[in-house]
């Protein structure tokens, strides 16, 4: 058996953007993380240096959640109906059906958009997920979660 100093552990989850700074904003606004010191937006009409490069999110309590790193081209996943294959998507949750209705319009005025396909349903229905793509064509998803899972 394996001790706790020994393992492993998951830090975060590093997405490729032609825009860190932008999917960086996408996030932090949409789950109310905050950046790592020194990762925070310059102010106004000052170069962003991080954002050029790699920036990470945190939740409030410091654990490291999210990191964006910048690349200079990124072919966007076109799953489920392309070649592309989505590679990795995360899996966010919300308690309730109402929350997932509020929840679907705040996604959409910060950048997300729904994922189109005929075998999706309209967000307006009793469905318990959505399937997004976030500024850069990540997909992810926001579903109803039971309390105890």
């Amino acid at each position: 058996m394996t001790d706790d100093a020994s393992r492993i552990r998951l830090v975060q989850t590093v997405l490729d953007s032609t825009d860190a700074r932008r999917l960086a904003e996408f996030y932090r606004a949409l789950l109310g993380l905050v950046y790592a010191e020194g990762d925070e937006p310059p102010p106004a009409g000052q170069p962003d240096e991080h954002g050029r490069d790699w920036l990470v999110l945190r939740r409030p309590d410091g654990a490291p959640q999210l990191a964006f790193q910048q690349v200079t081209s990124l072919r966007a996943p076109d799953w489920p109906d392309g070649p592309v294959p989505q590679q990795l998507h995360l899996d966010l949750s919300v308690a309730s059906l109402a929350e997932l209705r509020n929840q679907h319009e705040r996604v959409l005025a910060l950048g997300g958009r729904l994922l189109s396909n005929r075998d999706r349903p309209d967000p307006d229905d009793e469905e318990r997920f959505r399937v997004y793509r976030d500024p850069e064509g990540h997909p992810f998803c926001v579903f109803v979660a039971e309390r105890d899972a």
